[in-house]
């Protein structure tokens, strides 16, 4: 049985209230989305959406009643503390939806937010290679997409199937080296001839509006600076990427980089390097994004979080923050 159908059946039976009294939470329930709005009819990566901004309000309101939501200066504290139920709600990326409806929100509701940010997008507006790889496929007027040195078959781009050429695409950009990722994306410009929708200009947040948020007490934290898979970055690679991050965000917020969440997020997506990386610049926790929850067993530079989608209900996000032990499992499916 689907997660989304238990947790609809332990909400209207009230035994998820039940439950959750001899299941404690004891750990760190990270919430994570990346931007809010409706984007089923945009040209850019529409997987990015993970709330509409009625849907946000909404688990807000209910997380103000039901959660002790806390900023990651607080973990330390949370960690030792099994009482609580503790959330962390947090952002990655950068967009300026963030600015506009999500940290709009948790002012009007009080609550804490974090935002993890590829200062690279915020010193130099572009469109990311995730929304690029979306608009070439959606823009393209080719019969078919065929890049013969990265997949086995050329990607027809039929009506209704165009959707999942973009995830089969960013599937491949996700598991290749940096320098390969690089020509993957050169070719694939030539392979769609297509342009892209936009260059990005109006996408991100900028450093005004990050010292805002900073001074209405969000958290900033880092993402790298052009959002690289760092485990197909060699270490002195995966060095500059963080350094120069952390670097930017001291310098036009004023603070450490105490705070850093893996690009991609998957286990395979960052490594030993990576995290050496973060000790040596003194970072206090790094936040991966393939499911679970933070117990007192939690590696500090790998504190799980749980993917916000547009498809989760009330019933399952209720069930997510009250019942982690079952509904906080890795890349659950609906």
């Amino acid at each position: 049985m689907k997660l989304r159908k238990i947790a609809g059946i332990l909400d209207k039976t009230r035994l998820r209230s039940l439950l959750a009294a001899c299941l404690p939470a004891r750990g760190i329930v990270g919430l994570n989305y990346h931007r809010i709005g409706d984007g089923s009819r945009s040209e850019l990566d529409r997987g990015l959406w993970s709330a509409s901004v009625e849907g946000f309000d909404q688990q807000l309101a209910w997380l103000k009643l039901n959660s002790d939501v806390i900023s990651p200066a607080d973990i330390d504290s949370a960690r030792k503390d099994p009482r609580s139920r503790h959330v962390l709600i947090t952002f990655d990326d950068g967009y300026l939806d963030n600015y506009e409806f999500a940290f709009a929100a948790l002012r009007r509701h009080g609550l804490p937010g974090t935002f993890f940010i590829a200062t690279g997008f915020i010193d130099d507006p572009r469109l990311p290679w995730w929304d690029e790889i979306a608009s070439l496929v959606r823009r393209s007027s080719v019969e078919a997409i065929a890049l013969p040195q990265w997949l086995p078959e050329p990607q027809p781009l039929i009506v209704g199937q165009r959707e999942s050429v973009v995830r089969k695409l960013l599937s491949r950009y996700k598991s290749l080296p940096t320098e390969e990722a690089s020509r993957f994306m050169a070719e694939l410009r030539d392979a769609a001839r297509a342009s892209p929708a936009a260059r990005g200009e109006d996408l991100w947040m900028s450093w005004d509006m990050l010292r805002e948020m900073d001074a209405a007490g969000m958290t900033i934290g880092g993402h790298t600076v052009n959002h690289v898979v760092l485990s197909g970055a060699t270490a002195e690679q995966q060095w500059l990427e963080i350094s120069t991050c952390a670097a930017r965000i001291e310098s036009e917020i004023g603070k450490r980089m105490d705070y850093f969440a893996y690009p991609v997020g998957n286990r395979d997506s960052f490594n030993g390097d990576s995290m050496e990386c973060l000790r040596r610049l003194g970072v206090r926790y790094a936040f991966s994004y393939y499911g679970g929850f933070a117990d007192a067993r939690a590696n500090r530079y790998d504190m799980p979080r749980m993917a916000i989608e547009p498809y989760i209900d009330p019933h399952w996000f209720r069930a997510i923050v009250e019942l982690p032990r079952i509904f906080c499992r890795e890349n659950a499916p609906a």
